[in-house]
């Protein structure tokens, strides 16, 4: 006589599906936990310290940029490795000359590696400085004074590549 061996094949049980959706659910909670860490740690997101009181000076502060715009002054800024170079004209007047002139490069998320760059003139237009700016997206705001008033304001958004060596 001979006995005939069945084969148990696997049987799908409560504690197989309890694992899985453990599984699937810890993945989406882990993954949003790491979005929700990198989106505070990377960006305060605090544009203006009071929204109120800069939504009171809009008005004059675009009239202001009005005022500058009308002037006609125009300014040019390159950045090459550690070289940063920004001249002020008027078209069909020529170069113009301020007292101080800065720049603020920030990066548009985060603040660790913001900087400040007080430029010196270099004539004719022409202010420079010397100061490392890593590769990347930053924002340069250029402000240019002359006898204390404000002649050049203006901010713009520039990709530094680094060169291949």
């Amino acid at each position: 006589m001979r006995l005939q061996q069945s084969k148990t094949g696997f049987v799908f049980t409560g504690w197989h599906m309890a694992t899985i959706m453990v599984a699937f659910f810890g993945v989406i909670i882990s993954v949003n936990m790491l979005m929700a860490y990198f989106a505070t740690s990377t960006w305060s997101g605090l544009v203006v310290p009071n929204t109120y009181v800069a939504s009171q000076q809009f008005n004059g502060k675009a009239a202001a940029i009005r005022d500058m715009l009308a002037t006609g002054i125009k300014g040019k800024l390159t950045v090459t490795g550690g070289d940063i170079r920004y001249s002020l004209s008027i078209a069909d007047e020529g170069p113009v000359v301020a007292d101080t002139v800065t720049a603020h490069f920030k990066r548009p998320v985060g603040e660790h590696q913001d900087f400040v760059v007080a430029l010196q003139p270099a004539g004719n237009g022409d202010y420079v400085a010397s100061h490392p700016v890593l590769p990347g997206h930053w924002i340069v705001e250029m402000i240019a004074m002359r006898d204390g008033e404000i002649i050049m304001h203006e901010a713009n958004r520039i990709a530094v590549i680094e060169a291949k060596k």
